[in-house]
């Protein structure tokens, strides 16, 4: 899975890995992400990518052998968005 970010300070966007790969600093300003929890952000970043990886192998399966049910789409999705929402929060650029 390849996940996208924006950096809130200089607006450019980067894959997760890029940040993972460069200790949890922006590829582009160089300034950490989260200066007092750098190795926590950097592991859920790449936690985030291998089980996103693992979560749409699994989807993928289950489509696959096309079963007799549909999943609610909401009962899946419905906290990703929320915590997607809450990264969103307090959106400030600088520059």
């Amino acid at each position: 899975m390849k996940i996208k970010g924006t950096c809130k300070r200089c607006g450019r966007e980067f894959l997760l890995e890029q940040a993972v790969a460069n200790g949890g600093l922006c590829p582009w300003d160089g300034e950490p992400f989260s200066t007092d929890y750098a190795l926590t952000l950097v592991d859920a970043m790449r936690d985030t990518e291998e089980h996103g990886d693992a979560f749409e192998r699994a989807l993928e399966a289950i489509a696959d052998v096309r079963p007799a049910f549909v999943l609610d789409e909401d009962s899946v999705i419905a906290h990703v968005r929320a915590q997607l929402a809450r990264l969103r929060e307090n959106l400030v650029i600088q520059g």
